[in-house]
């Protein structure tokens, strides 16, 4: 955990940059300016996740601003660290709906906050984003009045793309699955048996770890003697960096096919030189030929933030590309509900019929049988080489 005095750093540096609003705005300016909130994590081995997804909002708001803002007045973005704490994460929630009234929610990395904020949301009847947790179940919540929608992976389709990675790339017949012991590691199991099913695959067990835990040997040892020929890996940084550096102290060279958690924050450096071998899922990547939005939102990037250098800096693109989508499409909702109160908003989602995106076009993204914008045919691969996440090519 970092220092307060870390912490504060982090906190002024992003102030600095015209990303974050940490104080209470005057009655006159609450008037002038339409407050929108994010609930992330920012500290921890998670805050690269939290910085990325302020910086695609921010540059979203700019434009945004640029342009006049939405029914007549500006965007004003203010930003909470949910420390990765879903108890922390629903009094941050609850404090930017009913103290700073703001007219949605964006979304962080962790499924489990994402989950404790859902129910609060849906009975406040304020619009929740999703821009990074992928867990099935914050979209497909079962509320009657679902106010959860997301620009990001769902992970019941991410388990099947990771089980035809599998297949297609490893040949893998008997797979094993290695998750965290949570509500995400949850969703995927559930995905995972579906997806395994389909194919009518048997798998070769499942284990389960902690968060904290530093030493998954004997779980892989049972998943090795049972035949895996491949991994499923379900986990952020730093109990993904230690599934690695656990097989590496068995001399085990298993392929693992990961959803997107590594991407997270300092995996390539905790998982040390084996943490190249992970594929993983991401929905979009700054490199290649880009489209003429991406060369505009990365040259945005640079000039907002110097100290983008290169794009190894620009890591993890997912955040960057899917927060910036969502804050477009929510102030497109907004625009469309013609107000700010939120069951208005929710039917303004509904009344998007096309956006020209950074990851895409989308075609009537979101739906009241559909509160995801993003499918299938919308996740890519990818592999950490010093430091930076690059698709992979086949």
């Amino acid at each position: 955990m970092p220092s307060r005095m870390r912490l504060t750093t982090l906190f002024r540096s992003l102030l600095l940059a015209g990303a974050v609003s940490l104080t209470v705005a005057s009655p006159s300016v609450a008037q002038q300016t339409i407050k929108l909130g994010l609930v992330a994590a920012m500290s921890g081995q998670s805050a690269k996740a939290g910085e990325a997804i302020v910086r695609g909002l921010s540059l979203a708001v700019d434009e945004i601003n640029a342009k006049g803002g939405v029914l007549g007045k500006k965007i004003e973005l203010l930003v909470r660290d949910d420390e990765s704490n879903p108890a922390k994460g629903v009094v941050a929630a609850r404090e930017l709906v009913q103290r700073e009234k703001v007219a949605a929610l964006f979304g962080g990395l962790d499924t489990p906050v994402s989950l404790a904020i859902v129910p609060f949301v849906n009975g406040a009847k304020v619009p929740f984003m999703g821009t990074w947790a992928a867990g099935t179940p914050i979209t497909k919540n079962g509320a009657a009045e679902n106010y959860a929608f997301r620009v990001s992976a769902v992970d019941e389709i991410v388990d099947i793309a990771l089980v035809d990675y599998a297949v297609k790339k490893y040949g893998a017949k008997k797979p094993g699955m290695i998750l965290i012991n949570n509500p995400w590691g949850e969703s995927n199991e559930k995905g995972l048996k579906a997806a395994l099913e389909a194919k009518k695959m048997p798998y070769a067990g499942i284990e389960k770890f902690e968060t904290n835990d530093v030493d998954v040997v004997p779980q892989l040892t049972r998943l090795k003697q049972a035949g895996a020929d491949a991994l499923f890996m379900v986990a952020n940084v730093a109990p993904s960096a230690q599934v690695v550096k656990s097989l590496d102290r068995m001399n085990w060279n298993v392929p693992i096919i990961s959803h997107w958690g590594p991407a997270g924050g300092r995996f390539s450096e905790l998982a040390g030189p084996s943490g190249a071998k992970v594929h993983f899922i991401q929905t979009y990547s700054f490199y290649g030929k880009l489209s003429p939005k991406g060369e505009a939102v990365l040259a945005a990037l640079k000039k907002k933030y110097p100290e983008i250098k290169s794009l190894a800096d620009v890591t993890p693109a997912v955040g960057i590309a899917n927060a910036y989508d969502a804050m477009h499409l929510t102030v497109a909702a907004i625009a469309k509900a013609g107000s700010t109160e939120g069951p208005k908003v929710r039917q303004g989602f509904y009344g998007i019929d096309k956006h020209e995106g950074l990851i895409k076009t989308y075609m009537k993204p979101f739906t009241p049988a559909k509160h995801d914008a993003l499918g299938p045919d919308d996740y890519i691969f990818t592999y950490f080489k010093e430091g930076q996440i690059l698709p992979l090519t086949n």
